[in-house]
């Protein structure tokens, strides 16, 4: 398990004081208050490794399933992972979210012949622990690059009762853009692919627009919130 370094969470942070310049002394001390609280929250996605399903957590109102992108460590990378759970834990509430990552081997071969099929198993496996573990609880499912195609396969192994849990789906790179999702309603579904991202359009070139999904992790967050119902 690593460490990641959280120049990237820390980003998001400065951008949310950003948007809006303080009017007040009183106003730039309440914003540095709250920047202090967006670090103790972003400190809790540091890691590159998640296991709150498969460690049997408490259940939380929201238990998000995400799988890495090819070549990424641990079971939830750092590239996107990371930044989208803490924008989402801002969203909704630190002590609301449970997070899980999918161990699975992350190569290029599984890339290529459109997702490890391992992986896809063992996704659809956490997928349907989760689910008894948790029964009531909201969950999402988020991929990217590979991790995307794991979610494409993996709810195509679930039940239809499974699949009625799914509350939403995040797609970061999806190489599979514009496949529907079996089982889930596409106003569920947010694929996000970045334009001249040429493996979201079937390629297999990665460029700088394939690396820089952690932007979008707010839209995304904001996304899940409002089908979560929190």
């Amino acid at each position: 398990m690593k460490v990641i370094s959280f120049s990237a969470l820390l980003s998001l942070s400065v951008y949310t004081l950003s948007l809006a310049a303080p009017v007040s002394e009183t106003k730039s001390i309440r914003d540095l208050e709250g920047l202090e609280g967006q670090l103790e929250i972003f400190q809790l996605f540091t890691s590159d490794t998640q296991n709150d399903v498969v460690d049997n957590k408490p259940c939380e109102a929201v238990t998000l399933i995400f799988a890495r992108g090819t070549v990424e460590s641990g079971n939830v990378g750092a590239l996107v992972g990371p930044p989208f759970f803490a924008a989402l834990a801002l969203d909704i509430g630190p002590k609301k979210l449970a997070v899980q990552g999918v161990d699975y081997p992350a190569d290029i071969p599984g890339f290529l012949i459109g997702g490890s099929p391992s992986g896809s198993s063992t996704m659809a496996k956490l997928i349907d622990r989760a689910v008894a573990q948790c029964p009531n609880t909201k969950l999402v499912l988020s991929g990217y690059s590979q991790g995307a195609q794991l979610v494409h396969n993996a709810a195509k192994k679930l039940s239809a009762a499974t699949a009625a849990k799914i509350t939403s789906i995040v797609f970061f790179g999806d190489p599979n853009e514009g496949d529907p999702v079996r089982g889930v309603s596409p106003s569920n579904v947010l694929t996000i692919c970045h334009a001249k991202d040429n493996i979201c359009e079937g390629g297999i070139m990665v460029s700088g627009e394939h690396l820089n999904y952690g932007v979008d992790a707010m839209a995304a967050a904001t996304f899940v919130k409002g089908k979560v119902g929190l």
